[in-house]
């Protein structure tokens, strides 16, 4: 089925999150080292990127490297980490010329000190960019995220500059790392695993969830093509009725 034909550019989500998950699995079927399915995961991003860009989404974050993934055995962090910094030089011309700028979303101070400065000359070279965002999530992890938030809270109210009676969500927001980045509407996880994984938890409230059984690597435009169709065929009640919906549609 040509999925692409089928999507209605005036319901598209504005926001896509993606788990990226199975690479090392998808190397290990095919008998090779878990970096060779890292690397090759690396043209599915591509993939990826450039479907959401050409149909007008307007942000995706991909889960690059979690808090929990320093835990794996030290060669493959290090391997990792070589190839972020790889990409990221290799990337900035087609993210250029895809007029794509560049974010990244997490504890980017534990990042390798090459790895940090390849990144943030990426992002600053893309900053004017105006198509699409890509975020990258590295070193990432909800939790965290909503622990550090809500010490800055705890900090901004203990030097008397917020009412602590009067914060509201969208006040808390504004101390996440996500900050001024639209929830996303639609998080889709590769690898037929079922799980969130301590990604955006508190963002993804209300987004539509969707899992496939491909492996990152062999996730392609037709994917991403038949997941944003499946959102689209979903209803959103928002706590709402279906006849609420009907209504107001």
């Amino acid at each position: 089925m040509d999925y692409k034909s089928l999507i209605n550019l005036n319901k598209l989500p504005k926001h896509i999150a993606i788990i990226m998950d199975g690479n090392g699995r998808w190397a290990q079927e095919k008998g090779k080292h878990r970096i060779f399915g890292h690397k090759n995961g690396v043209s599915a991003v591509r993939a990826t990127t450039e479907a959401c860009a050409e149909l007008g989404v307007q942000h995706l974050t991909l889960y690059a490297f979690s808090t929990e993934n320093w835990n794996r055995p030290q060669t493959e962090v290090s391997a990792l980490m070589e190839l972020l910094f790889l990409t990221i030089g290799k990337e900035i011309k087609t993210l250029q010329k895809n007029n794509i700028k560049l974010s990244a979303i997490g504890n980017i101070d534990t990042l390798p000190e090459k790895s940090q400065k390849a990144l943030l000359k990426a992002i600053d070279e893309t900053k004017y960019n105006t198509r699409m965002t890509l975020h990258l999530a590295l070193s990432y992890g909800s939790r965290e995220e909503i622990l550090q938030a809500t010490k800055k809270i705890a900090e901004a109210y203990k030097l008397g500059k917020i009412n602590i009676n009067q914060i509201n969500e969208t006040d808390f927001d504004q101390y996440l790392y996500t900050k001024n980045i639209p929830d996303p509407e639609l998080l889709i996880r590769t690898s037929g695993e079922q799980r969130i994984s301590n990604f955006l938890l508190w963002q993804i409230a209300y987004a539509e969830l969707y899992f496939t059984d491909k492996f990152w690597p062999d996730f392609n435009k037709e994917d991403i093509y038949q997941a944003i169709y499946d959102y689209q065929n979903r209803e959103r009640r928002f706590g709402k009725t279906s006849k609420q919906i009907e209504e107001n549609a």
